[in-house]
């Protein structure tokens, strides 16, 4: 039994470092800005969700290196610049590239 744990444990671990090494190869210097723009995208995402102005399911958030881009739809321009600027008030975020379309 202590062999199957310490295998799956194995195995776990290179899981962990071989997905860790793919997310640089996505255009980041590191794992660790990789990391940083996962807790970047998490964060704007979950404010717009708490948030009663911006329809946080219809709107995709996606990060890389500190940029932001927001996509989706929103009801009007409130909702739209709305959402932006939840991403701007996010420690972290370097610029926002706002591609959100009002759709009526």
């Amino acid at each position: 039994m202590n062999f199957r744990t310490t295998l799956t444990a194995a195995a776990m671990t290179v899981a962990v470092l071989t997905t860790a090494g793919c997310a640089v190869s996505r255009g980041q210097e590191t794992t660790g800005a990789y990391i940083d723009d996962a807790a970047i995208t998490t964060q704007v995402k979950s404010r717009m969700l708490d948030n009663p102005n911006v329809a946080g399911t219809s709107i995709s958030v996606e990060t890389l290196n500190g940029t932001v881009m927001l996509s989706g739809f929103a009801k009007n321009t409130v909702e739209k610049d709305t959402a932006e600027r939840i991403a701007r008030d996010v420690n972290g975020v370097k610029t926002v590239k706002n591609q959100i379309v009002v759709r009526p």
